[in-house]
């Protein structure tokens, strides 16, 4: 832990760490610059979605992109056994960094960082999503949809009554006190026929690109697994199948032989918005999507590793969001600031009244397949 690693090393690391101050959480009063790269598009959809002026969006851009650095440190140095997850407050001046120790409050001060002591680590919670994960499939097909809640040190089951979320419980053989169980209204479904950044075709159906990436000398593009299986062939771009995942997970990869990858995202009005890396956001940052049917979308990031019931089965390790989206938007780009989250997996509602999205962490998908994300 951070505390103890301090301590080990003695005086001279601890004078070390007085005299090298860690970037605070927490915004200067004036607007902060954001990534010189955030799109003006971006800027005037979480204008329009957040209901921000354009200091207020360059200010939170700039805030969220130093929370997702000292989440990362904090999380790495405090260790499994203490880290209990992060997030931010609902304007994003403000990181919460959860901890089981209160030996850590003080090493997680000094990073600008609001401490949350907790009674149940990240991992801990993580466990808990994978009992639910392996659950008897009859029982997970009741529930719609689970997530862990790093705001209430929990996992929430939720399902259209509060029985059949509790019957996913119970059949998980998890610590109830543990487990928020709740009723809704969200029937996620798989957002088929659509396109996202640029459309692709799939015999009669379409679906959107991702995001480009290559394997070795091969370019090619990721994508929503429910869109297609291996082997099956695409058009505009011309490409194959190489993997695909759904249920369980939903992403898939095209090689594309022949074609250009950019670094780039379809934003509104025929602008581009330009991929720098993959770093996750989050929770509490905000989010935009890109599709056609919709356009720029966007929102905030509500929880990470949730796992939604769909007609076809269960996929897990999701990321919940308030960006809507409509049929013909899924398997399109989610990004956060400059920074490649995710593709569109399904979700519930319209643009119309509000809804819920759920994507594919991108980072998954080019593990699995050995793939590099093409950056500007």
């Amino acid at each position: 832990m951070l505390s103890k690693r301090c301590a080990l090393a003695g005086g001279l690391f601890l004078a070390v760490c007085l005299a090298t101050p860690m970037s605070p959480a927490l915004a200067d009063p004036a607007p902060q610059t954001a990534s010189p790269s955030a799109p003006p598009e971006m800027i005037d959809a979480l204008e329009r979605d957040l209901g921000l002026s354009e200091d207020q969006v360059m200010t939170r851009l700039a805030n969220e992109e130093r929370a997702a650095a000292t989440e990362k440190s904090l999380s790495s140095e405090l260790g499994n056994d203490s880290f209990g997850g992060a997030w931010l407050n609902d304007d994003a001046t403000q990181l919460n960094v959860a901890t089981t120790d209160p030996a850590e409050v003080s090493a997680i001060e000094a990073r600008g960082a609001k401490p949350v002591v907790v009674k149940r680590s990240l991992a801990e919670l993580n466990g808990i999503m994978a009992k639910l994960d392996q659950a008897p499939e009859k029982a997970r097909a009741g529930a719609a949809l689970w997530y862990v809640d790093v705001k209430t040190n929990t996992v929430s089951v939720q399902a259209p009554t509060v029985e059949a979320a509790q019957a996913l419980a119970d059949a998980a053989g998890v610590d109830k006190s543990a487990v928020n169980v709740s009723a809704t209204t969200e029937q996620p479904k798989p957002l088929i026929n659509i396109i996202g950044g640029s459309p692709y075709y799939i015999g009669s159906s379409r679906c959107s690109v991702g995001f480009a990436v290559t394997r070795g000398s091969t370019p090619g593009f990721v994508t929503a697994g429910h869109c297609g299986r291996a082997g099956q062939t695409t058009s505009n771009p011309s490409g194959t199948f190489q993997g695909s995942s759904f249920p369980g997970n939903d992403y898939a990869w095209v090689a594309a032989p022949g074609n250009t990858v950019t670094p780039y995202v379809r934003g509104s009005g025929g602008a581009y918005v330009t991929v720098r890396g993959s770093t996750q956001a989050s929770v509490g940052s905000s989010i935009c999507r890109s599709g056609s049917t919709t356009g720029w979308r966007c929102g905030t990031i509500q929880q990470h590793n949730a796992s939604v019931t769909y007609p076809q089965g269960t996929v897990t390790g999701l990321t919940r969001t308030s960006a809507c989206a409509e049929p013909g938007d899924s398997g399109g780009s989610f990004i956060s600031g400059n920074q490649a989250q995710g593709m569109t997996s399904g979700g519930s509602g319209n643009c119309t009244y509000g809804g819920t999205t759920y994507h594919q962490p991108v980072n998954e998908a080019l593990s699995v397949y050995g793939l590099t994300l093409v950056t500007g």
